[in-house]
């Protein structure tokens, strides 16, 4: 099996390869350059394995939550590279690949995440491993949204952890740390931002169980409702 996954939806900007039983990624913290970056990267990549975009069997990327005009760079350059291979697109959490790496690296079977949105708000996600998944792939506990960081310290509160340990990760914790002081606790946290790397295993189930999208479904996910997002011209 063959997967190109991309990542721009926050200060990192990051292009994964799947190859077979090759994993392989780029990664770089470069604010406001990834529309410079990301193009070059995924070509360096692929060179490197002398695969072609044609060679893949399908596309992921990481659909937001994120900067706006990070989400919508990796949004529009998946349109444009499935459009043109016909391939087909998995769409995949920045927050569910955040506590996937949480799982893979540290082994934490639940992961809170919390991105810092500005506005003095955090994007929220919660997340745990599923059961009978070769490997382990994470799933929500909640569902994702944006909140203020009252309002994240009371979602979690909705589900009683039973003193289980959790893994931390985003850079909302730190962002809002006064705020979130409730929710501190030894974890440190390990991961700041999404890697491509972290969308593969979660690309790879969800392609064997057969949950593609075509380009003309691709839709990023911003969770502040005043952004909106165009589709290819002509898919409406």
């Amino acid at each position: 099996m063959k997967i190109l996954a991309i990542d721009t939806a926050t200060e990192a900007c990051s292009v994964a390869l799947l190859n077979d039983d090759i994993t392989d990624v780029i990664f770089e913290i470069c604010p406001q350059q990834h529309s410079q970056r990301i193009l070059p990267m995924i070509d360096k990549l692929l060179t490197k394995h002398g695969i072609k975009i044609g060679d893949l069997d399908a596309l992921a990327y990481g659909r937001g939550p994120g900067s706006f005009t990070g989400v919508r760079i990796a949004t529009g350059v998946v349109q444009g590279l499935a459009l043109g291979a016909d391939l087909p697109v998995i769409e995949v959490s920045t927050l569910a690949a955040m506590a996937q790496q949480n799982y893979m690296q540290h082994g934490d079977l639940i992961t809170k995440v919390l991105i810092d949105a500005r506005m003095q708000e955090v994007y929220f996600g919660h997340f745990e491993i599923q059961q009978g998944v070769t490997g382990g792939i994470v799933k929500e506990r909640q569902s994702e949204a944006v909140l203020t960081p009252a309002e994240a310290v009371a979602k979690f509160a909705e589900i009683s952890d039973d003193n289980q340990p959790y893994g931390r990760a985003g850079t909302g914790w730190d962002a809002h740390s006064e705020a979130l002081e409730i929710l501190q606790n030894a974890a440190p946290i390990n991961v700041l931002y999404p890697s491509a790397e972290y969308i593969l295993p979660i690309a790879e189930q969800a392609f064997k169980d057969g949950k593609t999208i075509s380009v003309d479904d691709v839709t990023p996910v911003y969770l502040r409702d005043k952004v909106t997002w165009k589709k290819l011209p002509g898919k409406e």
